[in-house]
């Protein structure tokens, strides 16, 4: 699938850019010549090792340095790619961001996002749960640079995901972060959402 999507990608990127497959090569030739794709389409990475999903994260990032995600991140730190994607251990993913790339200076902690469709034909960004409040502060400030930058929000809402809209529900955590982000001027704070809410677009 990854490969498959790469084919779709190659075809809409700009002529000067070029996608670098990391894998086993032979596999992802096979792939490229199902899809009747030229194989000179890409630069193909040959790897010998894969860590599994099962594998732990830490340990596995240091073990495997042969795998497609060792070496990804080998290339970024050495700047032979401009970025790094992949559809294996997120866990390692982390890891090798920690690792190799480091994160920005006063970041605590990077965080794991997704943009979800709402019923109104918007977006809507979730990001990292149960973690820390001053954390959950802060995912509220890179969310809301995220959303402008790259969503094109002029002013993001945004909004701390808990049990309840009333500002004395959840446990102590989101109590703690309902407070940290109602006092931060960093970003527009609109309080409590539920689930229900994510896709509606109507609240954040």
């Amino acid at each position: 699938a990854v490969v498959s999507g790469a084919v779709k990608a190659s075809q809409l990127i700009d002529k000067e850019s070029k996608i670098v497959l990391f894998g086993d090569k032979q596999r992802i030739e096979e792939i490229l010549a199902q899809e009747k794709c030229p194989a000179d389409t890409f630069e193909i990475v040959h790897t010998t090792e894969v860590i599994e999903m099962g594998d732990n994260p830490s340990q596995a990032f240091r073990q495997k340095p042969n795998s497609s995600i060792a070496l990804g991140f080998r290339y970024l730190m050495e700047k032979k790619i401009d970025g790094f994607a992949s559809a294996g251990s997120t866990g390692a993913m982390m890891v090798g961001c920690m690792c190799t790339v480091k994160q920005i200076e006063g970041i605590i902690r990077p965080a794991i996002s997704s943009v979800i469709p709402t019923i109104d034909g918007g977006e809507v960004m979730l990001l990292d749960v149960d973690c820390k409040p001053e954390v959950l502060c802060q995912y509220g400030i890179i969310g809301n640079f995220y959303a402008q930058g790259v969503m094109h929000k002029k002013n993001p809402r945004v909004a701390l995901l808990n049990i309840g809209e009333e500002k004395e529900k959840g446990n102590q955590q989101t109590k703690a972060a309902y407070e940290m982000m109602a006092a931060c001027n960093d970003f527009n704070f609109v309080g409590n959402i539920e689930a229900k809410h994510l896709c509606t677009g109507d609240f954040a």
